[in-house]
């Protein structure tokens, strides 16, 4: 009998991205939307049954879109039986999602006689049952599997792992670990909803405030601030093109775009203020000088000095490192972990 492979990937199983890297090299990502066909026809347009990421959205129109991720979590998951039919189906399209990033980074390799395990990142404060659901839709796919706090894995990834503080902004959570040398508990941790996906709505909020013509979604507004985002006074106009009665028409959006993204950061930096003020106080100071901006909202300009000028205000001092690679940060770490781990410290997925 061949000997049997082992390959290691580490998930960051986002609300708007869902992003793998995988010990023979392969990383990448995908949109987390998922799409199954309306009918046949759309079914032979599209060759299969069901698409993910960008083909889901550029094809939406004949779909049944699912977003299955929400606030970082498998939708529903908070309370499974309260959503028992609107829970089973996230947990079935959050499968598809992953099989199918799983199968990008296997495509080359040899089918039979292969062992998959992974490191799945969850928000901050993920609770048992938020856990539970990711654990439940790896059966099958992964051999072995270990959730485990996402700013520890983009701390893991950087070697942050002692007197740092890590802020993971995504599109459902910002999550905040003091990291101590050790795995962060619960007390060193804090999950805000004040986001991404917070962002999108005021600042869609905003603009039909100004412009109650405009014809335009959510995703729309979501495609311009992550091409866009920024908290300076300083810069261009910024301007965005929408559609009114068909017509395209461009509007100013500067001071609706700063207000949006300069909304996240009051409640980051209480949460900053929390974990500085309950940490050793021989190395508060330190830490405060530690601050690690991660996740795709880390990239807003001038969020890295907003932040810095509230920490002064507050905390009398501040300094903020931003990251360099914000997308794979999460992925890369959780398969540093994989790879690191020993054998008792996975839990066995078998199918049932």
């Amino acid at each position: 009998m061949a000997s049997r492979k082992t390959l290691n990937v580490g998930i960051d199983l986002g609300t708007s991205r869902t992003v793998i890297a995988c010990d023979n090299g392969i990383r990448t990502f995908v949109p987390s939307y998922v799409g199954y066909a309306k009918d046949a026809v759309t079914e032979k347009m599209l060759g299969k049954k069901i698409v993910f990421g960008d083909d889901a959205l550029k094809y939406k129109m004949g779909l049944e879109l699912y977003k299955p991720i929400e606030n970082g979590v498998i939708k529903f998951s908070d309370d499974p039986d309260a959503h028992n039919t609107g829970y089973k189906k996230s947990l079935e399209v959050s499968r598809e999602l992953l099989k199918h990033v799983i199968s990008l980074v296997i495509k080359d390799e040899p089918k039979d006689n292969l062992i998959i395990r992974g490191v799945v990142g969850a928000p901050a404060l993920a609770s048992l049952n938020n856990k539970k659901a990711i654990l439940d839709i790896t059966k099958g796919i992964l051999d072995g599997v270990m959730v485990v706090s996402e700013p520890f894995t983009v701390a893991y990834n950087l070697g942050c792992l002692y007197n740092y503080l890590i802020i993971d902004i995504g599109a459902g959570t910002v999550d905040l670990c003091r990291m101590h040398g050790t795995i962060p508990s619960e007390e060193d941790q804090i999950t805000s909803l004040m986001a991404g996906d917070h962002i999108d709505r005021t600042l869609l909020k905003l603009v039909h405030k100004r412009y109650p013509e405009a014809n335009l979604t959510v995703n729309m507004i979501k495609r311009f601030k992550e091409e866009n985002a920024f908290i300076s006074s300083q810069g261009e106009k910024v301007t965005i093109e929408i559609p009114v009665n068909g017509k395209p028409t461009t509007y100013d959006v500067t001071d609706e775009l700063r207000l949006a993204c300069k909304e996240i950061v009051p409640d980051i930096v209480e949460g900053i203020k929390k974990l500085v003020a309950t940490s050793d106080p021989e190395f508060q100071n330190e830490l405060k000088g530690n601050i690690v901006l991660a996740g795709g909202g880390s990239q807003i300009s001038g969020l890295k000095k907003e932040i810095e000028n509230y920490m002064q205000k507050t905390l009398g001092y501040g300094r903020v490192t931003k990251i360099e690679e914000p997308l794979f940060a999460g992925a890369n770490g959780a398969l540093m972990l994989a790879r690191d781990m020993p054998d008792e410290y996975w839990d066995e997925i078998t199918e049932e």
